[in-house]
């Protein structure tokens, strides 16, 4: 048996209800060994794997989001370790979140697979085993990535250990997807609806060998082989819903969604103020907290756009008003509750680039609306704001209308994997590859959605994938892999980040803060001398 320290939260399960997934039993009368035999007790087994993902995502992003090019804090201060780097070490705040629940995550999933053995024999058993192995090594995969070499443990731990060892990344990397691959057989294939199907698993495994193939151990085929896995994903779907109808609060489970954490009203009801999630309340302006609920979203006012960010839309790309709001209404949620806009009040309105140096376009503006605060193009991004309302332009995306007045009280699903995702996935592969012109070609799929013109073969490289990965996904959880997984993270952040430059990434004997380090918490239990933390860091 491999050996790893598991929290003792690891240790009990919370059976906690996903939407579709979840119905409760009552386990008084009987043992946990008894239950997990049964189909009903294997198959609250699975959805307490699936319930996972909501502490894995649906908390504080900033592993996902911080320290990047496209996001910086306003009024509420971010951790200064994530996402400034100059103070990053082993207790930052944040550091260990991700650690914690991924390992919580796969000791769940280790038992699911330990009682595949004992359980009753049923038509669903190997498709639900398929989604377990799914759910392990997408948590493998977020540790392999955030702290490189993790310690592989793929056995039932059933009581606490305090010794534990590294495996090296190319290891972690091979685990991962075999697992894949064998749950790609497993799975059904039919339509999305919760759980994990044969699409998601192609999605994931070429985001996987796309990843691989950027490191010293990748395997020369790795990017042809995410660019096979990403077209079978895409099946021959072409992004035909418009942008602005994919992001509409009730749209979640629409026909290019791939894979999300799911929510509903009922599945918060216990606590309807803390068990949704935190998206929309992290990827915008502050917009009154203290207002009747209703009136105003409550938000964090932080991770706010970069002007970077702001900068990489052009006049036309559809992207632009279904990503921000652009024009505010006197009531916020009126621009959902309200058919006819034109009979709304507008209070604020955000400039785009493109009007920048029209006066007659503001002056105009203003005399069709009078009551309007007009905020010009250059004033609303993170780094030039005080801390008042409404200075930040507003990311809409995520809004929840019907979510109560609180932080985490979104019932919106996190979308983890979409179509237009897949796309960018196969683009990227692709030009790594050598096939630049069907790379383009995908790359096009998105940009014609978008309603902007083609790119030519003579722009597109890796950069322009990651600017067309911005507009496509901005406040969706991938910033910060796509950036470490292309080599661009310290690049990147430098130019676009107001508050960091290229020696904040300096750490421990000149080596660079790439990874993240790990926590001391779990440093602290590990009994074992020969433990390494990574190099940046003490």
């Amino acid at each position: 048996m491999k050996k790893i320290y598991i929290s003792l939260l690891a240790m009990s399960l919370a059976f906690t209800s996903c939407q579709d997934y979840l119905e409760e039993e009552n386990l008084s009368n009987v043992t946990t060994e008894d239950f997990y035999t049964t189909a009903t007790g294997y198959e609250s087994l699975l959805n307490a794997n699936y319930s996972q993902l909501r502490d894995i995502y649906g908390s504080e992003p900033w592993l996902f989001s911080a320290g990047t090019d496209m996001y910086a804090e306003g009024r509420n201060a971010e951790p200064v370790g994530l996402s400034q780097y100059t103070e990053l070490n082993s207790s930052s705040d944040g550091v260990a979140l991700l650690y914690d629940e991924c390992y919580e995550a796969i000791q769940i999933a280790n038992m699911a697979v330990y009682y595949s053995d004992l359980t009753e024999q049923t038509s669903e058993l190997q498709s639900q085993l398929g989604q377990i192995k799914y759910l392990r090594a997408n948590a493998f995969f977020l540790l392999v990535q955030t702290y490189g070499d993790v310690s592989l443990v793929t056995d039932y731990i059933q009581e606490p250990v305090l010794e534990f060892s590294r495996t090296p990344a190319e290891e972690v990397y091979s685990f991962i997807i075999s697992e894949l691959e064998e749950a790609l057989t497993m799975v059904n294939d039919g339509a999305y609806d919760g759980h994990v199907n044969r699409r998601a698993v192609q999605h994931l495994l070429a985001k996987v060998y796309l990843t691989r193939g950027y490191e010293s151990f990748g395997n020369n085929t790795d990017f042809s082989t995410a660019a096979t896995y990403a077209d079978a994903a895409i099946g021959g779907e072409s992004l035909t819903i418009p942008f602005e109808e994919l992001w509409m609060p009730d749209n979640g489970m629409n026909s290019e969604t791939i894979f999300s954490v799911q929510y509903d009203d009922a599945s918060v009801t216990a606590d309807p103020t803390d068990l949704g999630n935190q998206q929309a309340y992290y990827f915008g302006s502050y917009l009154g907290g203290s207002e009747v609920a209703g009136d105003a979203p409550y938000r964090s006012y932080t991770l706010c756009p970069t002007s970077y960010a702001i900068d990489l839309f052009e006049q036309g790309d559809e992207r632009w008003d279904a990503t921000f709001m652009i024009e505010v209404f006197d009531r916020y949620f009126d621009y959902y509750d309200v058919e006819d806009h034109s009979t709304l009040e507008v209070t604020h309105y955000f400039e785009p680039k493109w009007y920048a140096n029209n006066d007659t376009y503001m002056t105009d503006y203003i005399a069709a609306h009078p009551d309007v605060e007009y905020h010009e193009y250059g004033t609303y991004d993170a780094s030039v704001n005080p801390n008042l309302d409404y200075e930040t332009i507003i990311v809409k995306k995520f809004d929840d209308p019907d979510a109560p007045f609180s932080a985490s009280s979104s019932t919106r699903d996190i979308i983890l994997a979409r179509l237009g995702e897949t796309y960018l996935i196969a683009a990227e592969a692709y030009l790594q590859a050598g096939d630049e012109a069907t790379g383009l070609a995908r790359l096009n799929e998105v940009r014609q959605r978008a309603g902007v013109a083609d790119a030519t073969l003579a722009e597109f490289n890796l950069d322009y994938i990651l600017d067309e990965r911005g507009r496509e996904l901005l406040g969706e959880y991938h910033r910060w892999f796509d950036l470490k997984r292309t080599g661009t993270l310290v690049e990147r952040a430098s130019m676009y980040h107001y508050l960091i430059n290229e020696n904040n990434f300096i750490g421990l004997n000149g080596n660079l803060k790439i990874v993240r380090p790990i926590p001391q918490t779990a440093l602290d239990l590990n009994q074992n001398n020969d433990f390494e933390q990574n190099p940046a860091y003490e």
